[in-house]
């Protein structure tokens, strides 16, 4: 609502104009760069899966989502921490699924 220079009404107030400001820095609080990002991929890579993000994956795996969801927040406290961590389960799964996939295409034409 634009106010109309008007002392009564719903647009009342003094006729101003609009300031565009830079965003803050705590607007990317939480964001991953590209530096950190690479790093943990290639630390995920070198060390693996924690036991009970390897269980995750066996119950994504037979199709148990739910129990998953269950498994992962009983492990890391709230829902919303598990529900990322079923997805980016999922994820990897996928890339596993489709890594293999091409792996099983290259042996076939040699």
């Amino acid at each position: 609502m634009v106010a109309s220079g008007i002392a009564i009404g719903l647009n009342k107030g003094h006729v101003t104009t609009k300031r565009v400001l830079k965003p803050k820095p705590s607007a990317r609080k939480g964001r991953c760069g590209k530096r950190v990002g690479m790093i943990r991929n290639i630390i995920r890579e070198v060390a693996g899966s924690a036991p009970y993000e390897k269980r995750l994956m066996e119950l994504l795996k037979v199709g148990k989502d739910k129990r998953a969801l269950k498994v992962a927040k009983k492990k890391l406290g709230t829902h919303l921490r598990a529900k990322k961590k079923r997805d980016e389960m999922s994820g990897l799964l996928r890339k596993m699924r489709a890594a293999g996939h091409d792996m099983k295409k290259a042996a076939v034409k040699k």
